[in-house]
């Protein structure tokens, strides 16, 4: 097993105006107030476990008008292998709720130094929430926040193959709550989520999946972040936590209650800024 290159330098928003203020998916009840100093608490939590795990956190900051933005995951996709230095495709969003995001997070990686490049402003594409990296493919879910024909534009700006799945149960509306990469032969893979293609497809990817069963799919714990050898889970149900412990990994659980109000856990909240894109060796099947 050889881990991940990628996942030690991340993104994230601290939660300054964060609460659930308007519902666009089946976790959002406006009803249900988000307390800001536990957010905040929680915020700071993870980030202080992703920092012990070896991982670098850089910072971007929110208005009132992007409450969302907390969940940088959404924000884009990054490409450090691109040539000519890094690369971001900033996301256009779904729900008129989250457009203002594309510009914020535009501005902050063109400020960062980072070339912006920009899908077809016809097409819906919510980011690294929607494209996760395994074995030389991004793994490109559409439905319910991505259009399926966003992966040729994606494709085409990131210079690497991309693979769509088609997601199947609106309350895993993203695919990073449907999968994880955990090192370069396993990952966590929430079946429910994805159409009997999508299955095959993931079935044929990854050598050695950790298949979620239904309620663990919807405890959120696909949507983890991984440093190294170190799993940061918002819930880890116990058959998933030894399962991973036995294949080596260092399971940490990371309370991001309030935040799962909003329908997003510890993925959700972080976006890889060190992701290598384009074409990359296969899984090793020994």
């Amino acid at each position: 097993m050889a881990e991940l290159d990628w996942g030690r330098r991340y993104l994230m928003c601290p939660p300054e105006h964060f609460g659930v203020l308007y519902e666009i998916n089946p976790w959002m009840d406006a009803e249900v107030a988000v307390d800001p100093e536990r957010a905040r608490e929680q915020w700071d939590g993870l980030r202080a476990t992703l920092e012990a795990a070896g991982a670098a956190v850089e910072v971007v900051h929110q208005s009132a008008e992007v409450p969302d933005m907390v969940f940088t995951a959404n924000g884009g996709i990054v490409n450090v292998a691109a040539d000519g230095g890094p690369r971001f495709v900033p996301s256009n969003f779904w729900h008129a709720e989250r457009q203002g995001e594309t510009e914020r997070f535009a501005a902050w990686f063109a400020e960062q130094g980072w070339a912006v490049d920009r899908l077809d402003p016809g097409l819906r594409h919510e980011g690294a929430g929607d494209a996760l990296p395994f074995g030389g493919v991004l793994l490109s879910g559409y439905r319910f926040r991505s259009d399926r024909v966003a992966a040729t534009d994606l494709a085409a700006l990131t210079g690497g193959p991309v693979r769509s799945i088609e997601l199947v149960d609106e309350r895993l509306y993203h695919v990073d709550i449907t999968f994880c990469p955990l090192s370069d032969r396993h990952a966590l893979c929430a079946p429910m989520g994805w159409d009997r293609y999508g299955r095959q497809v993931v079935e044929a990817l990854v050598p050695e999946p950790l298949w979620l069963t239904d309620e663990e799919a919807l405890s959120f714990c696909a949507n983890s972040v991984v440093v190294g050898t170190t799993v940061v889970m918002p819930t880890t149900p116990v058959r998933v936590g030894r399962q991973l412990e036995a294949w080596g990994f260092d399971v940490v659980t990371c309370d991001v209650s309030e935040f799962l109000k909003a329908g997003g856990g510890c993925r959700c909240l972080t976006l890889a800024l060190d992701v290598p894109l384009g074409p990359g060796p296969a899984p090793n099947p020994d």
